[in-house]
């Protein structure tokens, strides 16, 4: 967005034209002086082509500063102005020596540019060509930005099923089968379940969505959430604030944030209400628009809480729904609101079920063994209950 002005700088006259600002020019002579008596006539051929002299300066500053033009571009707010300016608003300095006949001044997210109509539009053009780089790839250097203003592309590399550019360029991708199918679900289902053991990437992959949807100006907020429940350990009390005291559950939640969002502007993004990060609880009452959703760890709600949360999906949102069938910390007598929740659903048109496995785990190695030996352990198990159910 930017807004135009036009200098007309008319004042200019009073300064230029002595015919009828005679006092400007205290030294003219005047009809009652001897010099005007005895030079009349050739000081009159004088003073006429200085008039016409001056006249011409005039007409040539009028026209000089009427084609100069003031604009003020205000930059995407999902844009991290940090990363934008550079350190010590380097990559602004680099811009404005590229182009020495334009003035430039940035501050937060405007940036007022103040040249004649041609410098002003290549200037602009390279703007927002390098605003768009920075928001798609989160990452912007001296090369980057030298190629962009010299006309070229700056070198892009190419991943299949690519999310988003993370923290300084990182590519965050849709690596596994699965992944790709809630990717691709993503995309025509308002409703997602993604379900399957740790480590296979599905937070972390559905926080990826959300905040590509985010940047893309899809959605105006993400809210994720979790119940707050203990991993089979009672923690008694936590000291401090609300905020305090809930952290700890969800900071998984913060640590996929911080890989794709820089830091000073998820800070701006928390403390707008942008990203919203708060347990289950607080969720009843609110009607949810304009958003991505996530719900993780929802093995761990109950039955209430599930619909509860399913039922404030407003205009324009999309929920995604998270959890682990095998490791459920509620207590034995209490329902798991996601199995409930799964099977009271299948089959609606917009929800989908994207089922994780082992192949899909992408922590270190060792894990995928570990939940398989769990696997193996539990069936096991079973079998051996069977024979002493029918006794």
């Amino acid at each position: 967005m930017y807004y135009i002005g036009v200098y007309k700088y008319f004042h200019i006259a009073r300064l230029l034209n002595p015919i009828l600002f005679r006092s400007t020019f205290p030294n003219q002579p005047t009809e009652e002086s001897e010099h005007y008596k005895i030079h009349n006539e050739p000081y009159q051929l004088s003073q006429h082509a200085w008039h016409i002299y001056m006249f011409s300066v005039f007409l040539q500053a009028q026209s000089i500063f009427q084609t100069m033009l003031e604009q003020i571009y205000e930059l995407s707010e999902n844009l991290d102005t940090s990363l934008f300016y550079g350190v010590n608003n380097a990559n602004i300095q680099l811009i404005r020596d590229m182009h020495p006949n334009v003035k430039m001044v940035a501050r937060g997210h405007l940036v007022k540019i103040i040249g004649n109509e041609e410098d002003t539009q290549h200037l602009l053009e390279n703007i927002r060509q390098i605003e768009a780089y920075c928001l798609k790839y989160n990452v912007l250097g001296e090369s980057q930005i030298l190629e962009i203003i010299k006309g070229n592309q700056p070198l892009e590399i190419h991943y299949d099923h690519l999310i988003l550019h993370g923290v300084n360029g990182r590519s965050i991708l849709a690596r596994t089968p699965n992944q790709q199918k809630l990717l691709k679900a993503y995309e025509t289902n308002d409703l997602l379940f993604a379900i399957g053991p740790a480590g296979s990437g599905k937070t972390y992959t559905a926080i990826a969505l959300a905040v590509r949807s985010l940047k893309n100006r899809e959605v105006r907020k993400i809210i994720l959430s979790r119940p707050a429940v203990e991993a089979g350990e009672k923690l008694g009390f936590l000291p401090g604030d609300m905020k305090e005291k809930i952290d700890p559950y969800l900071q998984p939640l913060y640590d996929a944030l911080q890989d794709m969002i820089p830091a000073a502007k998820l800070q701006e993004y928390m403390e707008k209400g942008t990203i919203q990060i708060a347990p289950l609880a607080f969720m009843r009452g609110r009607t949810l628009s304009d958003a991505v959703v996530i719900l993780d760890e929802a093995q761990n709600t109950s039955v209430n809480q599930i619909k509860m949360f399913l039922t404030r999906m407003g205009l324009n949102t999309k929920m995604i729904v998270t959890g682990d069938m095998t490791q459920i910390d509620l207590p034995p007598s209490q329902k798991s609101g996601l199995k409930d929740a799964l099977g009271v659903l299948h089959g609606i048109k917009g929800i989908a079920k994207i089922e994780f496995d082992q192949q899909d785990i992408v922590r270190h190695k060792l894990v995928q063994r570990i939940v398989e030996a769990y696997e193996k352990f539990e069936k096991e198990q079973n079998a051996e209950k069977e024979p002493r159910k029918k006794e």
